[in-house]
């Protein structure tokens, strides 16, 4: 009498999702937070569960923009007249990298110009300041860091508004 083979139990498929590699990493679940980020204007992501926590982020590149100002745009005209443009608003100079009253951000982080939401700003253009003054905070891995003036005299830019993206040795205000 012969035997017949087992049949081999058949198991519903699950979708094949990498396990954890030697890091303990589960790399699937990164993939799965890098789609998250793709698909919308998010930079950033943190997902904690128990032990593990998995921050992804994207590098971003920021324009600095020096002044606030809109900028002006000619509208289509449907009159066959020739339109005079607009004149353009002024601009503020870009940030002088060398000028010897340049304080520059020493990290990459966030900056803010005021130490909360509801207070006024540390400094402002025309604002005098003593060697050792609070001028602006940059915010690095959730810690607080404060920018002081080297010397004393008078802000005369700002290149930086609240809560904006900064790199490091970005110059952030000039004093003179």
């Amino acid at each position: 009498m012969t035997k017949k083979p087992a049949a081999k139990s058949a198991r519903p498929a699950t979708p094949a999702r990498p396990t954890a590699s030697a890091s303990g990493v589960d790399a699937g679940l990164v993939r799965e937070l890098a789609g998250l980020m793709s698909g919308t204007d998010l930079t950033e992501i943190e997902v904690e569960k128990g032990d593990l926590r998995i921050r992804v982020a994207r590098e971003t590149r920021y324009a600095v923009a020096a002044a606030a100002a809109p900028m002006a745009v000619a509208a289509p005209v449907a009159a066959p007249a020739p339109v005079a443009a607009p004149a353009a608003a002024p601009t503020a100079p870009a940030a002088p990298a060398s000028h010897p009253g340049a304080v520059k951000s020493p990290m990459v982080g966030t900056a803010y110009r005021r130490p909360n939401p509801d207070s006024a700003p540390f400094v402002d253009v025309g604002s005098v300041v003593k060697a050792g003054d609070k001028i602006v905070l940059v915010e690095a891995m959730k810690t607080f860091n404060e920018i002081v003036a080297p010397k004393g005299g008078t802000v005369t830019a700002i290149f930086v508004e609240d809560g904006q993206p900064v790199e490091y040795d970005q110059t952030l205000v000039i004093i003179e």
